[in-house]
């Protein structure tokens, strides 16, 4: 067996959840059962099991740092001394053992490999408990399925609930999380392909479709709204759409374009539980071919000089 740092790619400084990290990552990666046709997946597999067995074995992993005991927890003793029996302070908590018996990997655990037994099934599949509770096996869950959901604009800054179909005809109402974004995954248990330690999971790949008018900024949405030349010299109030439906606008008297105006809380939900803004950019329109005020800015220019560039030095 190799170092088990190196087994299981982590520092020596790593902290338990660090180790139990790197190895439910290893052990999906090498698992039998998904790697049937991969030379040396197994040996590879029970080397990153007898890695995590040393290192989150508080004793063990300090004598093993000490030089004490090599890889495979054996004595670096002198000449001479034996532990043959299996007892003393190198003796193992308990058992593991993983076989096969027509539907599936199995794997086994006896004494006090409660560590082992969690990481097992929150992996792989249902417990079978035989013996007072002393071992306990586990059957390889079926399939995970890849849901693609895409979610119209305003559903996603809303957070309304999605309608999903999924296999066998089942459908269900999806909640969508806060914060999420193009690309982020929502797994429902027990909604995958049956197997022997019982069905896998659905996971829900979702993605934000874009809008025709609305932009996203992180937690903002942003609009362009058109305005009349009048409602931006005499301001007005006018209708603006939102991702939560139409709102009365506030057009401050004097505004020109580009003047960018923000409507509270119609952005994008937070994971924090607030919510960002809608930034309304006003884009003053100017109709074209009207006489009646093109004789106006004729007048209106005889009047008026100054030079709103003045500032850029032209």
């Amino acid at each position: 067996m190799a170092d088990p740092y190196q087994a299981l790619n982590v520092p020596r400084d790593a902290d338990d959840a660090t180790i139990k990290k790197a190895y439910r990552k290893l052990a999906k990666e090498y698992h039998p059962d998904r790697n049937a046709d991969k030379p040396g997946a197994a040996e590879r597999f029970s080397a990153i099991t007898a890695a995590y067995d040393l290192l989150t074995d508080k004793e063990k992993r300090a004598r093993y740092d000490r030089g004490e005991i090599d890889e495979n927890g054996n004595p670096k003793a002198p000449y001479g001394f034996s532990d043959f029996d299996g007892a003393g302070p190198f003796a193992r908590r308990g058992g593991f053992r993983a076989g096969t018996d027509g539907g599936g990997t199995t794997f086994e655990f006896s004494g006090d490999e409660a560590d082992f037994a969690s990481i097992f099934g929150d992996m792989f599949g249902r417990a079978e408990t035989a013996g007072g509770g002393q071992r306990r096996s586990y059957r390889s869950r079926g399939a995970d399925v890849a849901y693609r959901l895409n979610v119209s604009f305003e559903d996603a800054a809303a957070l309304r609930p999605q309608h999903v179909e999924l296999r066998r005809g089942k459908a269900v109402d999806l909640k969508l999380p806060a914060g999420f974004e193009s690309g982020t995954q929502v797994r429902l248990r027990g909604q995958g392909e049956e197997g022997p330690g019982g069905p896998g999971d659905a996971i829900v790949i979702l993605e934000i479709e874009p809008h025709r008018f609305f932009t996203r900024d992180g937690d903002d949405v942003r609009l362009e709204l058109p305005v009349r030349w009048d409602e931006a010299v005499l301001g007005a109030k006018v209708r603006v759409p939102t991702v939560d439906g139409p709102v009365l606008l506030t057009i401050p008297k004097g505004s020109s374009s580009g003047r960018t105006l923000r409507i509270k809380g119609k952005g994008f939900h937070r994971r924090d539980g607030s919510r960002g803004n809608q930034l309304v950019r006003l884009m003053v329109h100017l109709p074209s071919g009207d006489a009646e005020l093109e004789e106006f800015a004729r007048t209106w220019a005889q009047r008026h000089d100054e030079n709103p560039r003045a500032s850029l030095g032209v």
